[in-house]
């Protein structure tokens, strides 16, 4: 684990939120929020083209990088599920001509959300994306393909293709369902509850407040600029 060193002056960051169907970036310094397609054909190479149209003109010393897959020593370690290939391996440093950081895409709307305490990171979309922050250590965790019942994960029934064909009802039962199991587990303070899928519940489970995505942004910034973090 890296601990940020304290800065006299906060680096200027680019964080980029990759994601299924946009690639979406936002300065430290403010401004609006940008984004391109991205999809399944998109790969390294393609988005660092795409950011750098979004980012014409702007001027940045260090991007925080939000990857949505599994992250290990500032690398992508697996090919994302929906998007193209080249993104193991791939010298994101050398592309940009900066510092790049790059963590799971949970942790970093995970870092955005956080306030202190013992913190569980949910994330429901198209899958599920879990991180926990506890006493300013920050850990993403790869549970949404864990078995949960009748041989499948927890994934298949708190995912997006489960919500479409079994309706919200029976999805948000699940949810509860994972959260209060998790919960137990884990004894978080509470539990942000983030994603795009979070607006589909009709009310929160005890102990979650909801998320809000664009706190994946102020994560990518706490990433450089919060000493306290260690990730």
């Amino acid at each position: 684990m890296t601990r940020q060193t304290k800065k006299k002056k906060d680096h200027v960051v680019l964080s980029i939120d990759i994601g299924g169907s946009h690639v979406k970036i936002l300065s430290s310094t403010g401004g609006v929020k940008k984004k391109a397609d991205s999809g399944k054909n998109m790969s390294a190479a393609d988005m660092v083209a795409a950011v750098k149209t979004l980012a014409e003109g702007m001027s940045y010393d260090v991007i925080a990088m939000g990857f949505p897959g599994p992250v290990a020593d500032n690398k992508p370690i697996r090919e994302p599920a929906n998007l193209g290939e080249g993104w193991v391996g791939f010298d994101y440093a050398g592309a940009f001509g900066c510092p790049v950081r790059i963590v799971n895409d949970a942790l970093m709307q995970a870092l955005g959300s956080y306030q202190g305490g013992r913190m569980l990171f949910l994330g429901l979309g198209t899958g599920l994306g879990a991180a926990m922050i506890i006493e300013n250590v920050a850990q993403p965790m790869e549970i949404a393909h864990l078995p949960y019942r009748k041989g499948n994960s927890y994934e298949h029934y708190v995912g997006e293709a489960y919500r479409v064909k079994k309706g919200n009802k029976k999805w948000q039962a699940r949810v509860f369902d994972v959260v209060e199991m998790l919960t137990t587990a884990l004894q978080p303070d509470y539990v942000v509850l983030g994603g795009g899928n979070v607006d589909e519940l009709d009310s929160l489970p005890p102990k979650c407040r909801k998320g809000d995505n664009t706190l994946a942004f102020e994560g990518g910034f706490r990433l450089w600029n919060d000493p306290r973090l260690i990730t």
